[in-house]
């Protein structure tokens, strides 16, 4: 009598939830969340709190685009909140302010200020770029000093004041809604898709793929690892810039200190949604999975009225949670690899 050997279908079972832990774990968050907060709270799960999750989650959805990729790169940025408030606020400066807004500026026509705005993120990107690839400065260092340099500039331009005018173009993307949707949600949701699509399609984002992976496997390859290294600091500038940019019409107001919890907030969307701080692994599918669990967490915990610094304290152990899955996430695959 032959006995079945089941062992090989077990096996790659375990071997397929090992390697897919970091993407399981996140999705299985959510739904936890959602069910839960959909039980503590009646008015949680409407369209209309659907739309207002999404919106809330927009801005940090544009700076998380560009972080992700610099994190599949293996890198950091630790820059990106900084930059977004100091492009926000150089909008500000190029636009003609209200009497009352007592802030030396230089405005300019809306398209200019635009330009020369962006123009501004770029810069930020091609600094950042030049010290990491060029002089060799760890990525971590180079954008905490770039943090510094972008938290001066901000300083320096509005000087604690409060600037409320910028391009009639930003005004409307930032405030303004079509059929019900804010403009907002509708640009983060495009960046999302550009950036799936070139990290799942084109040569360049499996490049991406290939320096977080194994970077000298890449260099062997013949991909120019700095070059992609480079382009990923500059991509996740000018995402950071053009968030800025909304961000201060979405708020009202351009001011110092006004982009502090992004940093977190964009860093726990691409971490607690899966992709590896090890590089190479994630993506924007994962990214999306963790904006929804930071969107859902920060919105439930407000219809059901929780102490603020409770809440703080939350989202800390869940953004450590997701960091040890993803620490465990590695190891399993390491020991994985190495058994086959």
């Amino acid at each position: 009598m032959t006995s079945i050997d089941t062992s090989a279908p077990r096996s790659s079972i375990g071997h397929f939830l090992k390697d897919q832990l970091r993407n399981i774990a996140p999705v299985f968050t959510l739904l936890a969340l959602i069910a839960f907060f959909t039980i503590a709270s009646p008015s949680f799960l409407t369209l209309d709190n659907t739309a207002n999750i999404l919106s809330q989650v927009s801005i940090t959805g544009i700076i998380a685009v560009g972080l992700t990729f610099v994190i599949l790169t293996a890198e950091i940025d630790l820059s990106v909140a900084a930059v977004a408030n100091a492009v926000g606020i150089v909008m500000a400066y190029f636009t003609l302010q209200p009497d009352y807004v007592n802030i030396d500026n230089l405005p300019m026509q809306g398209w200019i200020a635009i330009i020369l705005t962006l123009a501004s993120a770029g810069a930020f990107g091609l600094i950042t770029a030049f010290g990491v690839t060029r002089i060799g400065i760890p990525s971590f260092i180079m954008t905490l000093a770039m943090m510094q340099i972008a938290n001066g500039i901000s300083a320096m331009l509005v000087r604690g004041q409060i600037a409320y005018s910028y391009p009639d173009l930003i005004t409307y993307l930032g405030s303004q809604s079509i059929y019900g949707v804010r403009w907002t949600i509708i640009v983060c949701l495009l960046f999302l898709l550009v950036a799936h699509l070139v990290l799942t399609y084109t040569r360049f984002g499996r490049y991406v793929y290939m320096v977080g992976g194994n970077r000298e496997a890449a260099e062997y390859s013949g991909v120019n690892v700095r070059a992609i290294i480079a382009a990923v600091m500059v991509i996740c500038a000018m995402c950071s810039g053009i968030a800025g940019m909304l961000g201060v019409a979405y708020f009202g107001s351009a001011q110092q200190n006004q982009f502090d919890t992004f940093l977190l907030d964009a860093i726990a969307a691409v971490v607690v949604g899966g992709t590896s701080l090890f590089g190479g692994r994630g993506g924007i599918g994962n990214t999306i999975i963790g904006l929804l669990v930071l969107g859902v967490l920060n919105n439930g915990l407000d219809h059901i009225q929780i102490n603020s610094f409770l809440k703080i304290l939350i989202r800390g152990l869940i953004l450590l949670a997701a960091l040890i899955i993803n620490v465990y996430a590695q190891v399993l695959r390491e020991r994985s690899t190495a058994e086959d």
